[in-house]
């Protein structure tokens, strides 16, 4: 099922036929994925930071059921999010039976104006993910009630919070609810964060429910005399686990940062708060001001960090982190490698390089304070241009005025 199309025609052609065709395979697909076919353009056209620039998924027309809402329920995310659930009268969907589906949040219940017993229309999101989309009020018992959502926390019944201008209500209890704190734990030590091997959610429920750990500098804490009383604690799992959170402490300080939890602070931020300001004191004490002076910092992302630091039991958790010997800073011979010669300044790098790969020049320019971006602009300071590089990058830049250099030139500056 591959096809080299030479134009968006042969393309669309290749969709509208397994558009059909679909349903004729012995399993089940949701769409078509187009790629560009030329290493050197996936190279130029990049990655953002979850997916790459030179593929795009196609999905296909959801499949669509009506079946009933029998009730509604509630989970808590590692934030305190809440997220209504529906339950549903299971009913085939897409290959597969569907109990479940989510409503989002409050809003969204009552933009559909759901009642317990409604006829509902489910759909797969890209034939995956199954939503409630509407309502068949035709069907509706006219004694059916409005539906009212929960004012309490449906773990540990604490009042809920709904800040203005969010769509979901949260659970204020961060240290106390039991599904957000080991929502946090499980968020720590997963790939992108400390990459903890030998641990995984069912091992974070055991500990908890054992009572070993309550949070997640409790980690730091384990013993081998601990564990291997444990259900399914072999000798050889323990010393991985153990073994695995000593390897922890080597993680930089960046995906330490990331690994807290800080609401709002994904990878990319956390990358550029640790360089902003180099070690957890500075950023501890760091003013709303000198956070939203940080690249793409702005005042939720400012506030949530500056609330995350005024709370005792955050601050308790990150000095018995910093005292297991976790990496909260960025270390000397590292920061010695940079400078704040790029500082202000905006780079888009094109085209092929003799002495630098692409990744290689990116760090470069964010090591000595530069930014990098993926398009031209009136804010671009300078295209680094290399050997086969984009016509319609050069194009722009020249419409600009944005100065263009060579790898050489580049060099130079730094």
């Amino acid at each position: 099922m591959i096809a080299n199309c030479k134009s968006i025609d042969e393309i669309m052609d290749f969709i509208n036929h397994w558009d059909t065709e679909r349903f004729n395979l012995g399993f089940e697909i949701d769409g078509v994925v187009i790629k560009v076919n030329n290493f050197r353009q996936q190279e130029e056209l990049g990655f953002t930071a979850k997916s790459p620039r030179w593929a795009i998924a196609y999905k296909f027309k959801a499949a669509e059921v009506t079946t009933t809402l029998e009730s509604v329920s509630y989970q808590v995310g590692r934030t305190g999010a809440i997220t209504p659930v529906a339950n549903l009268k299971p009913v085939l969907l897409a290959g597969t039976t569907v109990k479940r589906a989510s409503l989002h949040n409050a809003d969204q219940i009552e933009k559909l104006d759901l009642r317990i017993g409604d006829e509902v229309y489910v759909e797969k999101g890209g034939e995956i993910i199954p939503k409630v989309t509407a309502v068949d009020l035709a069907k509706r018992n006219p004694e059916s009630e409005v539906f009212e959502y929960i004012k309490h926390c449906p773990e540990c019944d604490t009042p809920l919070v709904r800040q203005e201008g969010d769509a979901k209500h949260y659970c204020p209890n961060e240290n106390g609810c039991p599904p957000q704190i080991k929502g946090k734990m499980e968020h720590f030590i997963s790939r992108k964060a400390l990459d903890i091997e030998g641990l995984g959610a069912e091992t974070i429920d055991q500990l908890y429910d054992a009572g070993l750990i309550q949070n997640i500098a409790d980690l730091y804490d384990l013993t081998e005399a601990q564990l291997l009383p444990l259900e399914r604690m072999a000798e050889k799992s323990v010393t991985n686990m153990l073994a695995g959170i000593e390897a922890s402490k080597q993680i930089p300080f960046e995906r330490v940062l990331f690994a807290l939890g800080i609401r709002y602070v994904g990878e990319t931020v956390a990358k550029k708060l640790a360089k902003a300001f180099t070690n957890i004191e500075k950023l501890k004490h760091a003013s709303l001001e000198e956070l939203v002076a940080v690249d793409e910092i702005g005042d939720r992302i400012a506030l949530s960090v500056i609330e995350f630091f005024q709370n005792e039991a955050n601050l308790a958790i990150v000095e018995k982190l910093q005292n297991a010997g976790l990496q909260f800073e960025i270390p000397l011979e590292q920061l010695q490698k940079g400078s704040d010669k790029l500082k202000g300044l905006t780079f888009v790098i094109s085209g092929v390089f003799e002495r630098h790969s692409r990744d290689e020049l990116k760090n470069m320019i964010e090591d000595n304070g530069g930014k990098n971006t993926g398009s031209v602009s009136a804010k671009t300071t300078y295209l680094l241009a290399g050997e086969g590089m984009g016509p319609s990058k050069l194009e722009k830049a020249e419409k600009l005025g944005v100065k263009i250099i060579s790898e050489s030139d580049f060099e130079a500056m730094i």
